[in-house]
């Protein structure tokens, strides 16, 4: 389950209820159903086919796990991911579907998604609709804070399905409390199971803090003798949350507050991204890269590729390649000085290799070599890094990825200086780039570059 520090969560996991199974069923439903629908609309008779395409989607869809409440760009593509891998081992078992059945299942491979999305664009105006399909489960919660009005906002707006929140447990007066109304504290924490035998309440979150330890196990030993369900909610919002979700290892649950966005099959996609557009790329590029090359070593002496040691994923040192757009080559490792507007340092051509940031073309191959990312945050010189990492709390964080060619902090406007509060701005749009990485997202970031590309950067110089 995935953790989101400033927006909803994916779902707040209730097993068991009826919610879940509900959930559960929507998405191959819907799948179902747009298959069924088409072939009443073509009044095709059914066929030993239309049995296998639908047990082997029921199989592939259920459960559904994509939110029934809101939408997003990340639950677009989540939606589309999975419709895809459907159609892959469908296309697989071509052979035992048919030929003739392959005008219903085009129709179907393209109608389908089209609902799922459109559907799902209307759950936040239908899924309140479907609470009378589930039991509501009365809800309190220990501790009036930050983290368990957090909570209770994330029920109120719909993310756990099935609850009710009653009020809060604090040992606060009520005037004392910034958060929440006299109306929902119901009592001090030592209060709590008196008022959940008396109220037949269903489900306790504790959200007091981790150094209430001794509080929280007195709170367990009142508890022990009601029938309720009780949950802990850590007090992980005292960290910069970066892809934070749950885990365990060996049945001992852990939360991961600041990890990378692609381990596993999201890191295989990303690399499958990164290789398959710079393969695309490069027959069109060679070209351009050999052109500049020979320009380079006309107009200016000197090497015409420049390498330059910055830090790479998990902060190891790489080469990265670059165009030479100056008459000095700095390697930055002690001392860096940011080129600015005018600099003397750069060759007219470089200027020009600059504004229209041809100089980073040859980063492809650092790209193919695995050690940087079409889209990520940009690599910094290495006397940059130790002197903004003391500087800019959660910089070095930067380098949970592989560095990019382009990145969001570049297509949004914070491209170009070393000043302290530029590198802030830049690190922020770092920072949120590893909260929020979708493909979706790295696709946005390459057509702002591109047009970045064509209508120019002022700050690019």
């Amino acid at each position: 389950m995935k953790i989101y520090a400033n927006e909803s969560p994916a779902t707040i996991a209730r097993s068991g209820r009826p919610w879940s199974v509900l959930r559960s069923l929507i998405d191959p439903v819907i799948i179902v159903g747009t298959y069924l629908g088409i072939l009443a609309f073509v009044r095709k008779p059914w066929a030993e086919a239309d049995f296998l395409v639908i047990l082997l989607a029921l199989v592939l869809t259920y459960p559904g796990k994509v939110p029934f409440n809101r939408f997003s760009a990340h639950i677009a593509f989540a939606i589309l991911s999975q419709w895809f891998w459907v159609l892959v081992v469908l296309l697989l078992f071509r052979w035992a579907i048919g030929t003739e059945h392959a005008p219903i299942f085009s129709v179907w491979g393209a109608t389908a998604p089209l609902v799922l999305l459109g559907i799902h664009w209307l759950s936040p105006v239908l899924a309140p609709y479907l609470r009378c399909f589930y039991k509501q489960s009365k809800v309190v919660i220990v501790g009036a804070n930050e983290i368990g009005w957090r909570f209770f906002e994330l029920i109120r707006r719909g993310e756990a399905d099935g609850q009710n929140v009653i009020g809060f447990f604090d040992d606060r007066e009520a005037h004392r409390l910034d958060l929440i109304g006299p109306h929902l504290l119901k009592g001090r924490i030592d209060e709590v199971s008196g008022y959940v035998k008396r109220h037949g309440i269903d489900v306790i979150y504790i959200a007091l803090p981790m150094s209430s330890q001794r509080r929280v196990v007195s709170l367990l030993e009142q508890l022990r003798e009601t029938r309720a369900s009780i949950y802990f909610i850590p007090d992980i919002f005292v960290a910069d949350l970066i892809q934070a979700r749950v885990d365990t290892v060996g049945g001992v649950p852990l939360v991961s507050v600041c990890d990378t966005p692609f381990q596993g099959m999201p890191g295989a996609i990303k690399r499958a991204f990164d290789l398959i557009l710079t393969l695309l790329a490069l027959p069109l590029l060679l070209p351009v890269l050999g052109l500049v090359a020979l320009l380079i070593r006309l107009t200016s002496p000197g090497p015409v590729i420049f390498k330059q040691r910055r830090y790479g994923l998990d902060g190891r040192e790489i080469l990265v390649w670059k165009f030479r757009t100056m008459k000095t080559l700095e390697d930055g490792d002690k001392t860096y000085h940011q080129v600015t507007r005018d600099d003397d340092r750069v060759t007219p051509l470089g200027r020009l290799l600059r504004k229209t940031s041809l100089d980073e073309l040859p980063q492809l191959l650092n790209v193919l070599a695995g050690n940087m990312s079409l889209v990520g945050p940009r690599p910094h010189a290495l006397a940059v890094n130790e002197q903004f990492r003391k500087l800019i709390p959660g910089y070095m964080v930067r380098h949970k990825v592989k560095p990019g060619i382009t990145g969001w902090a570049q297509v949004n406007g914070c491209r170009g200086g070393d000043d302290l509060e530029s590198m802030r701005r830049r690190t922020e749009y770092d920072l949120e780039y590893l909260r929020s990485w979708c493909l979706t997202l790295d696709l946005v970031i390459i057509w702002k570059t591109a047009r970045l590309l064509i209508v120019g950067d002022e700050k690019a110089y």
